[in-house]
């Protein structure tokens, strides 16, 4: 007997399902300020090559395309020349003010998320992928291993390795602040 292929939902449904969780991928991914751009890249890319999408696992495949514009927006950034000043509002966030351009601000984050999520960013591209996906979006190990390309104990590895540096982060912090 021949397993009949499944159908694709239309893709304004797949959209709706897809885009916060995505969204809140790219914001740990790209950060807030270039969050939109690369998720409506995403979606693009997505809505492109959606007829030739397999139905079997939708949501891998998304977070994939995901995890791509957001390693193109890094290397895009790397190239581009870095201006010699800081912008008033990221002086006016290291420095501890919260205002409509801070990510504080942006987010509704305490002082505290933000830290965290500052180390985050810190991580390796692949690292911060695997802690993204796992408890940003909550993706199972496995999942999280089909977005990155890698076994399930790939990805409790890479989760595991970036917990252990985030906590070394957070130990410096707390003995530089006593």
């Amino acid at each position: 007997m021949i397993a009949m292929a499944q159908a694709l939902p239309p893709f304004q449904a797949f959209l709706d399902e897809h885009l916060e969780p995505v969204g809140a991928f790219v914001r740990g991914m790209v950060g807030p300020s270039d969050a939109e751009d690369c998720l409506q890249e995403t979606f693009l890319a997505a809505l492109r090559a959606y007829p030739r999408a397999e139905a079997g696992n939708l949501r891998a495949w998304i977070f994939t395309i995901a995890r791509r514009k957001a390693i193109d927006h890094h290397r895009s950034r790397a190239r581009m020349a870095r201006p010699v000043a800081e912008p008033q509002e990221l002086i006016d966030s290291r420095a501890g003010r919260q205002g409509p351009g801070s990510v504080d601000g942006a987010l509704g984050m305490s002082p505290r998320h933000s830290e965290i999520w500052a180390a985050v960013a810190e991580l390796p591209p692949g690292q911060r992928a695997a802690v993204v996906l796992r408890f940003a979006v909550d993706l199972r190990f496995r999942e999280v291993g089909e977005v990155l390309g890698t076994s399930e104990e790939a990805a409790r590895q890479s989760v595991h390795e970036a917990l252990k540096k985030l906590r070394a982060s957070a130990s410096e912090l707390k003995e530089t602040t006593r």
